[in-house]
């Protein structure tokens, strides 16, 4: 009877669903990136404002600034002989080109990253 209970226990304790979330880098909010104007903004001023970029590229003379920002969301299904996952990474990418004199030249962005979302193995992340 103790040996039943026991194995009670453990398929009851062993079965459960998981959610976790992982951030890479600091989120890079649409208000600062529109802070960022091409002709005024100086380099010092996008660090200020963004933070120190991911990577420094040269461009000759130029240079550009990478920023990265990703979410991931995972959600699973955790059965005795099954396991479910489901994992959704959004990122957000923001690149800044300045001339010669570390002035803005031009500003891209993506911010994609706050849509990241849970769902189960059998639902679609991108439907929501």
């Amino acid at each position: 009877m103790r040996n039943l209970s026991c194995l009670a226990l453990i398929v009851l304790l062993l079965p459960g669903c998981l959610l976790s979330r992982r951030t890479q880098n600091d989120p890079l909010p649409a208000e600062n990136v529109a802070q960022l104007v091409p002709g005024r903004t100086s380099a010092k001023e996008a660090v200020a404002v963004l933070g120190a970029p991911t990577e420094v590229v040269q461009l000759g003379k130029r240079t550009a600034y990478r920023y990265d920002h990703a979410e991931t969301k995972d959600a699973g299904l955790v059965l005795i002989l099954i396991n479910l996952f489901n994992s959704d990474t959004r990122a957000d990418r923001v690149w800044v080109f300045f001339d010669e004199n570390d002035v803005l030249t031009h500003v891209a962005a993506s911010l994609h990253a706050k849509d990241a979302s849970w769902a189960m193995p059998w639902q679609s992340v991108r439907a929501k």
